[in-house]
C-alpha cells in the first residue's frame, strides 16, 4: 500500500479542464523558454543552447557581426567608396582613350594637309584656314597644359613642318640662295637641363651640305611661355654628300638627249669639286657672337606631346614641329617633297 501511495504521489496530473465559455476566443499562451511538449502534458526541458526568443536590439548584441548583412553602414561605406573609385577610374580610362583617339585623328588630318606645302610656303589660303582650324582643335585637347613644367618632353630635336611666319618665306622660296642650293631642313634643338636652344637651317647643294645656326639661352616665364636670348650665330663647315649620279639620257623639249659622251667631263668637274669640299670641310665652323641686346624673342607652347609641338610667337605666328624620328615624319611620304 505504501508503494502504491508513493506511486500515486508521483503520478502526472492532467491540467484542470477549462470551461468552454472561457476557451472561446482564447489564444494559447506562448511556451516559456526551455519548455517542450510531451505526451500527456508539458515537462520542463533544459536545452544545451539557449533558444533565441526575441530579436536583438542591435547587431552589436550578436556574438559576431555579419559584414555582408543588409544595412551594415560600415560595410556599405567601405565597399561603396571602393566601387565609386573603381567606377571613376574606369570612366577616366575610357575618356582618356577616347581623347587619345580624337587627337590621333586630328594629327593624321594635319599631316595630310601639310603634305606638299613646303612648310607653309606653297599652302593656299583655303589650306591655311583648314590647318589653323586643326591646330585650334589640337590646342583645345592639349595633353600637357603646362609645358614648361614638363621640360623633358621638350628635350630633343624638333623638325619644322609648317609655319605662318612670313619672314621665313623668302628663305624657303630660294630667291636668295645660289642656284642648285635648297633648304633641306629647319630644326630646333632644345636642351632643358642647360636651358639652351639651337635654331638651325640646313642647306644642300650638288656635292655638300652645310648649316647656319643660332645658339640661345631661354628662361621660363610662365607655364607656357619662355623668353629666348640669342648669343651667337654659327656657319657650319660643308659636309660631303654622295656623288651625283648622271643619267645616260634626259628628255628636253620632247627630245631624248644622250649624255654618255659628256660623262667624262662631269666626272672631272665632280672630282675637282669634291677635292675643294674636302679641304673646306676640315675647317672648324665659323662662330659669330651676337651682342645686340635686342636679339631676343619669346615662344608660347600651346600643344605638346611626345611627337608633336605647336608654338606661337611674335605677330601670332604659328609653328608646327615634329620630333625627330616620329612616325609623323617617316610614314608613307615626306612632308616637304
Amino acid at each position: 500500500m505504501a508503494g502504491a501511495a508513493s506511486w500515486n504521489s508521483l503520478a502526472l496530473k492532467s491540467p484542470p479542464a477549462v470551461p468552454a465559455s472561457q476557451r472561446r476566443g482564447r489564444r494559447p499562451s506562448a511556451a516559456a523558454p526551455g519548455v517542450v511538449a510531451a505526451a500527456g502534458g508539458r515537462q520542463p526541458f533544459s536545452s544545451p543552447v539557449p533558444l533565441l526568443t526575441s530579436r536583438p536590439k542591435t547587431r552589436r548584441d550578436l556574438p559576431f557581426r555579419l559584414r555582408a548583412a543588409a544595412g551594415d553602414e560600415d560595410y556599405e561605406d567601405e565597399w561603396g567608396k571602393e566601387g565609386a573609385a573603381a567606377e571613376e577610374s574606369a570612366v577616366a580610362v575610357a575618356e582618356g582613350e577616347e581623347k587619345a583617339g580624337e587627337v590621333g585623328e586630328l594629327k593624321k588630318k594635319l599631316k595630310e594637309l601639310l603634305y606638299g606645302t613646303d612648310r607653309g610656303l606653297k599652302a593656299s589660303s583655303e589650306t591655311r584656314a583648314e590647318i589653323l582650324e586643326l591646330i585650334t582643335q589640337l590646342e583645345a585637347k592639349n595633353p600637357t597644359p603646362e609645358p614648361t613644367d614638363a621640360l623633358p618632353l621638350l628635350n630633343g630635336k624638333w623638325i619644322l613642318a609648317y609655319t605662318s611666319f612670313s619672314q621665313l618665306f623668302p628663305l624657303l622660296g630660294s630667291g636668295r640662295l645660289p642656284p642648285l642650293v635648297k633648304v633641306e631642313e629647319i630644326s630646333q634643338t632644345i636642351d632643358s637641363e642647360n636651358f639652351t636652344v639651337q635654331n638651325s637651317v640646313q642647306f644642300t647643294g650638288p656635292l655638300a651640305t652645310t648649316s647656319v645656326s643660332t645658339n640661345a639661352k631661354f628662361e621660363v616665364r610662365s607655364p607656357k611661355r619662355v623668353q629666348i636670348k640669342f648669343e651667337e650665330g654659327i656657319i657650319g663647315t660643308p659636309q660631303l654628300t654622295d656623288s651625283i649620279v648622271i643619267p645616260d639620257k634626259v628628255e628636253f623639249l620632247g627630245q631624248n638627249i644622250d649624255l654618255s659622251p659628256f660623262k667624262g667631263i662631269f666626272t672631272s668637274i665632280q672630282n675637282a669639286a669634291s677635292s675643294v669640299a674636302k679641304t673646306i670641310s676640315g675647317q672648324p665652323p665659323l662662330k659669330i657672337p651676337i651682342s645686340n641686346s635686342n636679339a631676343q624673342s619669346w615662344l608660347l607652347t600651346t600643344y605638346l606631346d611626345d611627337e608633336l609641338r605647336i608654338s606661337r610667337g611674335d605677330g601670332n605666328s604659328v609653328f608646327v614641329l615634329i620630333k625627330e624620328g616620329s612616325s609623323l615624319l617617316s610614314e608613307n611620304r615626306d612632308l616637304n617633297p
